[in-house]
């Protein structure tokens, strides 16, 4: 094999691969002897047809398949003997035309293809030292802890029918309803013994409040109207008249944040309890500290590392993120003008976000290999329970998919390793810490998450 280097501009290589036809005729005779013993004609008896029979009847087709195997290896070959990291799979065109092709088959010339990519740009180490970070610390205040409480009480509120008791809020008003738009009935808009709760707005905007005052066997006509925004775009901004039939009127009862409630929950005490929602919302705050962090973090190293990008890595990206928007949309019926922008604004701002997650990719990478930052199988193991806990029912589904899906695992490992490499950065970089109440913290996430 001899290798011809023709192009080196930057991270773009092109090169000249010959394979030797006395190669390609050792590899070709290897292979011819390979299927000898299963080659099976009329009038031999298996693994007896004469090598000449079987290279005029198969010669031409086991030749092609010697081909793309010498190919594919010394593609790989040559990649290895230079040391280099192509950014994506290299572009490979064979030399010559129809007729050098057949010469090749027929063992009459070498083989000769050129080999196109864009290697993986060297990555200076950084000193993170250097890098000074701000965390936010909130604390759990009353008001919060007691809010919390209360929305767990009112997810456990259940309901009693009282007779003759008139609707307000917080009351479940169990109704049969028929809807039309112009005198026409439209699909969803009837249903019978579905319990609308006065206040939650869970219906659109008018349906609600025309419940209130309601009794049990009451009949009522409701005027209400779509959203403009309302997702199905037949219905959006259009009145609506509701025939209504009121079978049932139940008041709620919340319980009391007290020990029995909290043994309901699977707990000992109502300060148990307190104790739980604390940590639970402690983890959520420092989720979100974590999360600005992390940005602010992947900020200063996309500013650490200036290098040149492989273009055909960002355009890869830039692919990625573009189809996954255009299905977005289609899939909620805008366009870019409902975005605000127009589709060339669109593809600049994405393409800027393509490049950032290719540098970032590769600086994160970098990183976890020179400092030999890896993902254990505990570590994977876990994670793939937790992903499984999130469809129960579905669990053994879930590690089906996983198992048989390639590149799945993959998926599972990169946030991972991600956080490993950042907690390593972290770890070197000074980090002060600022305590901020709860609404300062979630302004500070929304500010940077924006930005």
């Amino acid at each position: 094999m001899q290798i011809t280097e023709t192009i080196n501009d930057g991270l773009k290589r092109t090169l000249t691969v010959v394979v030797g036809a006395g190669e390609l005729s050792e590899r070709f005779d290897k292979r011819l002897d390979e299927i000898k013993d299963q080659v099976q004609l009329k009038g031999f008896r298996k693994g007896k047809v004469p090598m000449a029979h079987i290279r005029k009847l198969y010669g031409k087709s086991l030749m092609s398949e010697v081909l793309e195997k010498a190919v594919n290896e010394t593609s790989s070959q040559a990649i290895s003997e230079r040391k280099e990291r192509p950014a994506l799979r290299p572009n490979i065109e064979l030399v010559g035309g129809k007729d050098t092709m057949e010469q090749v088959i027929e063992g009459k010339a070498d083989l000769a293809y050129s080999m196109s990519f864009e290697v993986l740009p060297e990555i200076p180490a950084g000193d993170f030292t250097t890098l000074s970070l701000e965390r936010l610390v909130a604390g759990v205040d009353d008001e919060t802890l007691n809010k919390s409480l209360d929305d767990i009480a009112t997810r456990s509120m259940t309901f009693l029918a009282e007779d003759g008791r008139v609707a307000g809020d917080g009351d479940r008003v169990t109704i049969d309803f028929a809807g039309k738009i112009d005198g026409v009935a439209f699909e969803g808009g009837t249903g019978e013994g579905m319990g609308v709760v006065i206040g939650q707005g869970n219906m659109i905007p008018g349906f609600e409040d025309g419940l209130k005052g309601a009794k049990s066997g009451d009949e009522r006509t409701i005027h209400a109207t779509f959203p403009e925004a309302y997702p199905v775009k037949t219905l959006a901004g259009k009145a609506a008249v509701f025939e209504i039939k009121v079978s049932e009127v139940a008041g709620s009862v919340k319980p009391e944040i007290d020990d029995a409630f909290a043994v309901t929950l699977g707990l000992e005490s109502a300060e148990k309890l307190k104790e739980a929602v604390t940590e639970r919302i402690a983890k959520e705050y420092e989720g979100a500290a974590r999360m600005k962090l992390k940005r602010e973090l992947l900020d200063e190293l996309e500013k650490m590392y200036a290098f040149g990008l492989p273009p055909s890595l960002v355009e890869f990206e830039f692919n990625q993120i573009w189809g996954q928007l255009e299905k977005s949309l289609k899939d909620q019926n805008k366009t870019f003008a409902d975005e605000g922008k127009t589709e060339a604004e669109a593809r600049a701002e994405y393409r800027l976000i393509a490049e950032r997650r290719v540098r970032l990719g590769l600086v994160v990478g970098d990183i976890g290999d020179k400092n030999k930052i890896q993902v254990t199988q505990d570590e994977l193991r876990r994670a793939l329970i937790e992903h499984a806990r999130r469809y129960p029912g579905q669990e053994k589904m879930v590690y089906e998919y996983f198992e048989k899906t390639p590149g799945a695992i993959a998926e599972l490992r990169a946030p991972i390793f991600e956080d490993k490499v950042v907690d390593f950065v972290l770890s070197q970089a000074k980090i002060s810490e600022r305590q901020v109440s709860r609404d300062e913290l979630m302004k500070a996430v929304e500010a940077t998450n924006e930005a």
